[in-house]
């Protein structure tokens, strides 16, 4: 197994992985160990990677050197955040009766997107869900994951790294 590892740098947060760091975005409320559902904050702990998920008709085929699932996104797949619902934390067929984040975004953010180990093994309700590290969103905060360019999440892919553990300021 492979790691990055995000840490803080004075107002900054980096992703390092070996000899090198990547500028990183997270979520607005910052760093949290007490993860809960709605509360913008990305989670301290170990995240390892689930899957790569990518949108097959803006960007190439991601490659994963550890062998990881690639699949593309289809416009009608979903992730459930309502922690009332049994397919909580879980990816989803919309429409769905539950809330749901759509994952075939208008912007770029989920166009290269991995599924992170958070919350999944069950889920529990209201301990956070849809955590995953993507490409920056516009807004150059996350609402809990976990974001980088798209050169540097193509370059920890291609150079095998399959979690990221994230550490607590």
């Amino acid at each position: 197994m492979c790691k990055a590892v995000l840490r803080s740098v004075g107002q900054q947060r980096v992703l390092l992985f070996e000899n090198r760091s990547f500028r990183a975005f997270i979520g607005e409320s910052g760093v949290s160990s007490h993860k809960t559902e709605g509360d913008h904050a990305t989670p301290v702990g170990t995240l390892p990677f689930r899957r790569i998920l990518y949108r097959a008709d803006r960007v190439a085929r991601p490659v994963s050197s550890a062998g990881l699932p690639v699949e593309p996104i289809a416009p009608n797949d979903g992730w459930c955040d309502d922690p009332s619902h049994p397919e909580y934390n879980r990816a989803v067929t919309l429409p769905h009766p539950a809330s749901c984040e759509r994952m075939w975004r208008d912007d770029d953010a989920y166009d290269l997107c991995v599924v992170l180990g958070w919350n999944d093994m069950p889920p529990v309700p209201s301990a956070g869900s849809a955590i995953f590290f993507h490409l920056p969103p516009k807004r150059g905060v996350t609402e809990g994951c976990i974001a980088v360019d798209e050169s540097d999440l193509r370059y920890l892919l291609e150079n095998g790294v399959t979690e990221i553990v994230v550490e607590h300021p």
